[in-house]
Parts: C-alpha cells; structure tokens; sequence
C-alpha cells in the first residue's frame, strides 16, 4: 500500500538556491499572511545554511491534494515576487 492509499501525510518539496536568511524570512512572512497556505496545509520551512540551500514543504493530507497544488501554485507566484529562484519542486506522485 502506497503512502497516497493509507491516507499518511504527503509533502510539496521546494528547494530555494541562493536565498539568503533576510529573504528567507520575508518568504516566510508573506506565505503565514496568505490564506492559501491555512488549513488543512501545513508549511515546514528550513532556513538556508551554509552549504545548504532553503527548503518550503507544504504538507498535506491526500484529499486535499488539490488545495495544495493550488497553493503550490500561489508559493511560485510569491517568490517570483522575491526573485527567487526554485532550484526544484517535487511533487509526490508525479514524475
């Protein structure tokens, strides 16, 4: 049984290269004021570290995988605002 089957949390990986801790934050701050990344959404951040870049992850539940492909979409547009690039995206279940 795949974790999509068992109904276990799911996660919208973003890797952000080259974001500093300032820009990370301000990212941060712009996503907890946003309604789209509320409920049932959950958002793990990691700051950027020396070597390691940042990550955004939206955790999820399977059946609302849809409110958390629309969010992802909302979290392209905010860093595009920020000018930052998205190094990689990793959706579970797609290739």
């Amino acid at each position: 049984m795949s974790s999509s089957e068992s109904g276990a949390p799911q996660g919208i990986a973003f890797t952000l290269d080259g974001v500093d801790e300032l820009g990370f934050a301000r990212i941060l701050n712009d996503l907890m004021h946003d309604a789209a990344f509320g409920r049932p959404l959950q958002v793990q951040a990691q700051e950027p570290r020396t070597g390691q870049p940042a990550r955004l992850t939206l955790v999820f539940l399977p059946e609302h995988r849809q409110t958390a492909v629309d969010a992802m979409q909302r979290l392209k547009t905010i860093l595009l605002r920020h000018q930052v690039q998205v190094d990689s995206i990793h959706v579970p279940g797609e290739r």
